[in-house]
């Protein structure tokens, strides 16, 4: 099932405009992540999608080829998973994941034979019998993704689906629900502020800043040809160089960059993996601190930028130069992103 969103906007009745007009499309059995900071539409826009808010006049929303917009959302058929997953304590795993099935009517055999399915590709099976509250937060989870698509809904909807899970519990279910969600062949969007989990899990990601879209792409479009300086900061932390220009040069405090030709009116990037220690280098600074990260060193350096805000860098190499060490660095010309803070437009 395709999503479209057509000229969707919501104004809340104090006047705040919480989504410009907005327009975008997700493909049948795409994963589609709404990434940004809090406060950007994004929840605002799956709750539109879900029927639990209503748009403003004009906003049209489509599941296939059927308008859906005036539709409540018992009639919608989607799939949900908050951030709390919702179980009912006093039922069992297999009881949470049948309940949605049991109130469709669902002949008992049937849904029993879907609810064995489920919780086979969840990796539920040898849990099916056990009270939800006996189960770790990544079973819960486990069990709230099995409870929205046991009845086939048109579209799953998945708001902050790992928040509430503890960071390295985290960080070890991203690539699990990426997996799971292929499996289903769902139609699914959701929403997250978490770059690393957007970029594990989606197959596109739809970049939103106060209300409006700023890019939709994969995920190694946005992070190679981000359309705007909001889009290289939040995906991959892009750092700004700040300087002034000489005879299309970029002059910080720290030495001498070369710049393209059509850089003029353009601010300056550059993200971290990018700069590199090189004895030959055209830029110098002093290194603040210096903290092995597993497979590199995060190295802020002082004295480069001409703010005087610090040069993050990451050095892949064994050993690293200790704090108070003056140091060389090189950018290659083609690391260099030029952008702007309006972006061009969604893509």
């Amino acid at each position: 099932m395709t999503l479209t969103v057509k000229n969707t906007a919501k104004t809340f009745p104090d006047g705040t405009r919480a989504l410009l007009p907005t327009d975008l499309t997700v493909g049948e059995g795409e994963i589609l992540s709404l990434l940004g900071p809090s406060g950007c539409g994004k929840t605002t826009l799956l709750r539109i999608i879900a029927g639990l808010e209503q748009p403003d006049a004009g906003s049209r929303v489509f599941f296939g080829e059927t308008d859906v917009t005036g539709l409540a959302v018992e009639r919608r058929n989607v799939g949900m998973v908050f951030q709390s997953y919702a179980l009912f304590p006093n039922m069992s795993v297999r009881a949470n994941v049948g309940y949605g099935l049991k109130v469709r009517h669902v002949p008992k055999a049937e849904r029993d034979r879907r609810v064995d399915e489920v919780l086979q590709l969840c990796r539920l099976a040898d849990y099916a019998d056990r009270p939800v509250q006996a189960l770790s937060g990544g079973q819960q989870q486990r069990v709230a993704l099995a409870r929205a698509v046991a009845p086939r809904p048109k579209i799953l909807l998945l708001d902050e689906p790992l928040s509430a899970l503890d960071a390295a519990l985290r960080d070890s279910l991203r690539d699990e629900l990426a997996a799971m969600l292929r499996q289903f062949r769902i139609t699914a969007v959701f929403v997250t502020h978490d770059q690393a989990e957007a970029l594990a899990i989606a197959d596109r990601i739809a970049v939103m800043s106060e209300g409006e879209l700023q890019q939709v792409g994969a995920p190694e479009d946005l992070y190679h040809a981000p359309a705007s300086a909001f889009v290289a900061r939040f995906i991959g932390n892009a750092i700004p160089l700040t300087g002034e220009r000489d005879n299309g040069a970029l002059i910080l405090k720290g030495g001498r960059l070369e710049l393209a030709e059509n850089s003029a009116n353009k601010e300056v990037y550059v993200r971290a993996e990018s700069i590199r220690l090189d004895p030959e280098g055209s830029l110098a600074g002093v290194v603040e601190t210096a903290v092995f990260s597993g497979g590199h060193y995060r190295l802020a350096i002082r004295d480069v930028l001409s703010d005087g805000a610090l040069l993050q860098a990451h050095h892949p190499g064994k050993t690293a130069p200790k704090s108070g060490d003056t140091v060389r660095l090189s950018i290659s010309p083609s690391d260099l992103l030029y952008l702007s803070d309006q972006p061009s437009g969604p893509k």
